[in-house]
């Protein structure tokens, strides 16, 4: 999937390494229900099993290089599909972008790609995501991106030592 400054591609074995460090972030563990360090390995696996079909594995994971110009191209994130549901047409979306590629409209360009080939490519008829609620940032580019809040759940992630809320956001298709 290519867009005007963002290419989406499947992970490849250079990406291990970045892949590792993202996945072993512990200050974003909590967006996730990751609870324990991947092992190299573990990510190697998964970056050669990354090619296996979304309709057998359920879930998507892509990364987001930035044509960055002379120097070639700059991965700067990841976005991913999960719970693909190709029954009810349905998938979940998540989404991160490197702490020194933020604030560039990566996220929204990504997410914008993403969702064109989820409509028009897998068929699908909604897309939803979950959000922490204090993440502003996450908050803004969804609802840049026409998602609008669905649900809320109450008390739904533990992290610095008290419950915050988790809010739901959709994206129905136009198609119908």
């Amino acid at each position: 999937m290519i867009g005007p400054n963002l290419l989406l591609r499947a992970p490849e074995p250079d990406d291990i390494d970045l892949i590792f460090r993202w996945e072993n972030d512990m200050s974003i563990w909590h967006l996730g229900n990751t609870l324990t360090p991947f092992s190299r390995f573990t990510i190697e696996q998964f970056v050669l099993n990354s090619g296996k079909d979304i309709f057998a594995s359920k879930q998507l994971r892509l990364m987001i290089d930035w044509h960055s110009g002379d120097n070639g191209p700059m991965t700067v994130g990841s976005i991913d599909l999960f719970d693909f549901d190709p029954f009810h047409k349905r998938a979940g979306i998540g989404i991160l972008i490197d702490e020194s590629s933020r604030k560039r409209g990566f996220a929204s360009e990504a997410i914008n790609l993403l969702t064109e080939y989820c409509f028009n490519t897998l068929n699908l008829h909604q897309l939803f995501c979950n959000i922490e609620q204090s993440n502003e940032e996450s908050i803004r580019v969804f609802t840049k991106n026409r998602f609008v809040e669905c649900g809320i759940k109450k008390d739904w992630l533990w992290q610095g030592g008290q419950w915050t809320d988790e809010l739901m956001y959709q994206l129905i298709s136009r198609r119908g």
